[in-house]
């Protein structure tokens, strides 16, 4: 399964005992998941989920809590949906339920946010929200970049508090419409992984956390390769500039140089590829690379300098944009 799927799955099967957690998961599950409807004239609770388990936990906390019948209906998927959909629908006492659970305020108004039993109640209750609205419309990406912990909302004002339900767990969540769509997003992976612990997917969250971690070693044995290999090329490039740089000393020096700036520059011009720490290495007797760099920078110095005595071009007109480009 899918992690949405996982979590939604292991939330689904969460046994809540306090009564007014559970009756904030079920005012959250319907708000989020749906409404209230009239249908031929008479008023219908109805929330669409995409698990049957969900469908048939929101069902029985109807039933236990509130004591109301409902019917489980199945949609085919089709279309851009796929997979089955699950509809809970409440007809005989759904005014009553939808007052209960805050659809509707006292004077028979709808409630466009949570209602206030929810919002302004404990922490235990705000955290039956979240589970309520995940199990409604929740879903959770793959850890990475664009990693998220999301629920589509049915308008701002459920958004906003839902995105308050978070701030009172200590949680950063944000607001945003994207295509006429509300969301509530989570993004810090430290912020996800709390949110998922506080709903109760502790399995889940295990799961999520080995995959974050996972990714995030991956991340960096291929940043710390690239590195490598980044480093590498440019070696092999200043390498090869410097055998060409040596090749034009030894022409226009000839025998004018030391032999120590000689034995350096042999090596360079032997072994063009090879760092400098391998070059001090083929000496003999073997020399340090700052030691092997000093001669070599002193043989081009000594060059250059009698190159411009001489009107001649230097050590750096044997370079050319392939050597650098290798």
């Amino acid at each position: 399964m899918s992690l949405t799927a996982d979590v939604k799955d292991e939330l689904a099967r969460l046994k809540v005992d306090k009564l007014s957690a559970r009756k904030a998961e079920v005012a959250a599950t319907l708000r989020f998941a749906g409404g209230l409807h009239i249908i031929a004239g008479r008023p219908v609770v109805e929330a669409e989920v995409d698990a049957g388990i969900t469908a048939r936990r929101l069902r029985q906390a109807i039933h236990e809590v509130y004591g109301h019948t409902s019917e489980v209906i199945v949609v085919s998927g089709g279309g851009l949906r796929r997979g089955n959909r699950y509809v809970v629908r409440v007809v005989a006492g759904g005014e009553q339920l939808a007052r209960q659970t805050g659809l509707l305020d006292n004077r028979g108004r709808p409630v466009r946010g949570l209602p206030p039993h929810v919002v302004n109640s404990t922490i235990a209750d705000a955290v039956a929200a979240w589970r309520g609205a995940f199990l409604a419309h929740g879903s959770l990406t793959e850890p990475g970049r664009s990693s998220a912990l999301e629920v589509t909302c049915p308008g701002p004002e459920a958004a906003l508090a839902l995105v308050g339900a978070a701030r009172r767990l200590g949680i950063q969540a944000k607001a945003r419409e994207v295509r006429g769509i509300d969301r509530v997003v989570i993004r810090d992976g430290d912020a996800i992984s709390a949110m998922l612990t506080r709903m109760g997917a502790h399995d889940a969250v295990m799961a999520w956390e080995e995959r974050r971690m996972r990714r995030e070693v991956r991340g960096t044995a291929n940043r710390l390769a690239n590195f490598d290999d980044a480093n590498l090329r440019r070696s092999a490039q200043a390498a090869v500039a410097a055998g060409a740089r040596v090749e034009r000393a030894f022409e226009i020096l000839g025998e004018e140089m030391p032999d120590h700036l000689r034995q350096a520059g042999r090596l360079r011009l032997e072994h063009k590829q090879a760092s400098l720490e391998e070059l001090g290495q083929l000496s003999d007797p073997q020399l340090t690379k700052d030691a092997v760099a000093g001669r070599i920078r002193r043989l081009l110095a000594m060059a250059d300098k009698r190159a411009g005595e001489l009107g001649i071009p230097d050590t750096e007109s044997n370079l050319t944009q392939d050597m650098l480009d290798m």
